[in-house]
């Protein structure tokens, strides 16, 4: 009888791995498999049936990391052709007017994107390209991306330590929502299996969680928190969603509905930051989320099996640790009057969103230059660049002579040796070499730098990985 029973449950065992490797192989070309349930479903399909979540919430962080190339010798040659990295396009659509051919290049969603039957990979659009976020390679492309090493439930090489949102590498609101509420479940299904406390419980101890960052991905995270009946605590440097305050104004978001945690569909079709402000607002009121602001995270280390969080004026102890806090840390601030204005953001998310405005760039780094380059492709926008210095000493060749050239031809004026004094509804006053000049202007783009996080993801032992994104040409 026991043999039997063992040789029923070998048959049974070999007939379900067969039945799953036949299922995997026999997907169609419309399918992918969710990396987390491992069933197949349909591309076009916004979630998985079982878990509920996007396959491609998962694509990072499945991805393989990189290893060293192969010699492709063998395959034959490949025909060139431009490559997009989608992490760097901010949709400017100067590649899409600088390409040769007509149909290689459009902009879809905002993006870039390349139909490799048409490219003759002339290589204008990348010379073109304010950004650098434009190659000329073979069909065998891949983007290599430097993030955190982290798993599918997007804890790090740190137990305990998860990352999610921009922070992770993808900066898209609806995946970070996702990602928030994907480790939260974990850290909650932890919690129950180590942890016998009752859902809700105030018993003295660490919390559950701790969550630093308060746009999509630490909202959505403390909003599953509180569904899962966990002891949290939300802690944010700024504003409550301080991120999603920084877009620009009207900043289109969000074409797709996505699921909140305690909410349901959020769906913002060409709705803009102001709306989205508004829902996140009424969110946070009505699922009474707990958020401290004015805490910037300094350092977190383990101690006695938890961690222990401080900040600028508090310590805090958690078992686990959500840091959603973005990829681009704290930007510095000009400190002038009427920088607080909705007019002054720290970041160009979507070029068009300046279209036909009068925006002023202040910066003298490549990340400022960029911005000017690619404000100046769009119609109608009249673009100021000011610096305090004489010079840009330590710009990219590539960009310094794209500046020159803009310059020369009378598409962007530069102001050097200047000095914002302050910033108005309609107006910002500047001291241009010891003289005061008031300037019409609807925007300020602060690109003055800024404090990014990868040294608190060293401080804490994070790993970093270099990972492989495979980019498909597109169908003829």
């Amino acid at each position: 009888m026991w043999w039997t029973t063992i040789v029923f449950a070998i048959v049974t065992a070999l007939l379900v791995y067969f039945h799953v490797r036949s299922a995997a192989k026999g997907r169609t070309p419309a399918e992918i498999l969710c990396p987390r349930c491992k069933i197949a479903v349909a591309k076009a399909s916004s979630r998985c049936p079982s878990c509920g979540v996007p396959p491609q919430v998962f694509e990072l962080a499945a991805a393989p990391t990189a290893a060293p190339k192969a010699d492709d010798a063998a395959s034959g040659p490949r025909r060139p052709h431009a490559v997009v990295r989608a992490d760097m396009c901010v949709g400017c659509g100067t590649c899409v007017a600088a390409c040769p051919e007509p149909g290689a290049l459009a902009l879809v969603g905002k993006l870039a994107i390349v139909d490799a039957s048409k490219c003759t990979a002339q290589g204008m659009c990348q010379e073109a390209c304010p950004v650098g976020a434009i190659v000329v390679t073979t069909d065998a492309a891949v983007q290599r991306v430097e993030v955190p090493d982290i798993t599918l439930d997007f804890e790090t090489s740190v137990p305990g330590v998860f990352v999610v949102g921009e922070l992770g590498g993808r900066g898209l609101i609806k995946n970070a929502i996702n990602e928030g509420r994907v480790a939260v479940e974990a850290i909650a299904a932890r919690v129950r299996a180590k942890h016998a406390a009752p859902a809700g419980s105030s018993a003295v101890g660490p919390y559950d969680v701790l969550i630093v960052g308060s746009g999509p991905a630490g909202l959505s995270a403390g909003l599953e928190a509180i569904r899962q009946g966990l002891r949290y605590l939300v802690l944010e440097q700024g504003a409550a969603a301080e991120s999603i305050r920084r877009y620009p104004r009207h900043k289109l978001l969000l074409a797709e509905p996505v699921e909140l945690p305690l909410y349901g569909n959020l769906f913002i079709k060409d709705g803009a930051k102001e709306t989205l402000l508004g829902i996140w607002d009424e969110v946070i009121t009505r699922c009474g989320l707990a958020i401290l602001t004015g805490h910037r995270v300094k350092d977190v280390c383990g101690v006695d099996g938890a961690f222990r969080v401080e900040t600028d004026g508090a310590s805090f102890a958690a078992r686990h640790v959500v840091l959603a806090m973005g990829r681009r840390g704290s930007p510095r601030r000009l400190d002038v009057k009427g920088e607080d204005l909705p007019k002054v953001v720290y970041d160009v998310a979507e070029m068009e969103t300046f279209r036909g405005r009068r925006v002023l760039v202040a910066g003298g780094g490549d990340s400022a230059i960029e911005s000017a380059l690619g404000l100046i492709a769009q119609p109608g926008t009249e673009v100021i660049l000011c610096h305090r210095g004489d010079d840009f000493p330590r710009i990219k060749d590539r960009n310094r002579a794209k500046l020159d050239d803009a310059r020369a031809h009378g598409r962007l004026r530069v102001l050097l040796g200047t000095r914002v004094l302050e910033i108005r509804r309609d107006a910002v006053a500047l001291d241009v070499r010891g003289t005061a000049e008031i300037v019409p202007n609807d925007d300020v783009i602060a690109r003055v730098g800024g404090v990014p996080p990868n040294a608190l993801l060293e401080k804490i032992g994070v790993r970093r990985v270099i990972k492989e994104l495979r980019i498909e040409p597109a169908a003829s």
